[in-house]
């Protein structure tokens, strides 16, 4: 028998940051995703999303315009920016996104889940970081009314506290997405938990493919997206009945 290797400090740091990681990216992560649809329970009242099919194509579709030109260059913009140390730009990106979303419950919707992500991870991440410092800030901007809130502004900062790179932070964005999106569907729809966790497994090659496409893109395009989606989201504001916020 051969000797195992032990397992060496650096080795397990590394995979202590991943944990944490996925923490944030984890489903469960309380910050109130749950309690939005990004237009899709819209599709649901419309007949358009009624199986694993219909749901696997708005998800594709979902990722391909909103996610695509939206939160996900977002995290890639203001992650290139911090690395950059140009922070002014993070402020500056935070106005275009939300003045861009025509929608008001989902501008909305991203202010309350910035704010719960920025609450939890000051609970467990209380230091005197620079990136942390920073997360305090943005705090302190959206409750004075001098910036928005967006959750993936938040996310890029923490990637950037936890040093993970550009393309891979994207990526951990887009996972973070999907697994919200498809544990929302299977209470709703309603999927089943398999049939959920197959639609994951095979969005990931969609996601990589996306997170490359958006590695190409500059800030001009931060922002875009389709009248489909968005019309979905503005007329859910005038839904008599509903199970999601937005």
């Amino acid at each position: 028998m051969t000797k195992e290797k032990k397992i060496t400090e650096n080795q397990l740091e590394k995979i202590k940051k991943i944990l944490e990681v996925f923490q944030i990216c984890d489903s469960t992560f309380p910050i109130g995703t749950f309690n939005h649809s990004y237009g899709m329970e819209t599709y649901l009242r419309d007949n358009k999303v009624t199986d694993n099919d219909s749901f696997e194509k708005w998800l594709g579709t979902f990722l391909q315009t909103q996610f695509k030109w939206g939160e996900g260059l977002l995290v890639k913009l203001a992650l290139e920016a911090l690395q950059k140390g140009n922070v002014e730009k993070i402020w500056q990106y935070d106005k275009e996104i939300t003045l861009s979303t025509s929608a008001i419950e989902t501008r909305k919707g991203a202010k309350l889940i910035a704010l719960q992500m920025i609450e939890l991870i000051l609970q467990i991440y209380d230091d005197d970081s620079p990136e942390i410092k920073l997360v305090k800030e943005y705090q302190e901007k959206i409750n004075n009314d001098k910036a928005y809130g967006n959750p993936a502004i938040v996310f890029a900062i923490f990637m950037k506290y936890k040093d993970i790179p550009v393309f891979e932070s994207t990526c951990y964005y887009g996972y973070s997405i999907v697994t919200t999106m498809v544990q929302n569907a299977v209470r709703t729809i309603p999927l089943g938990q398999k049939s959920g966790q197959r639609i994951m497994h095979d969005i990931f090659d969609v996601v990589l493919k996306l997170c490359e496409e958006i590695s190409q893109l500059d800030e001009r395009y931060l922002g875009a997206n389709v009248p489909g989606i968005e019309m979905s989201q503005i007329r859910h504001e005038t839904t008599v009945f509903r199970l999601f916020m937005s």
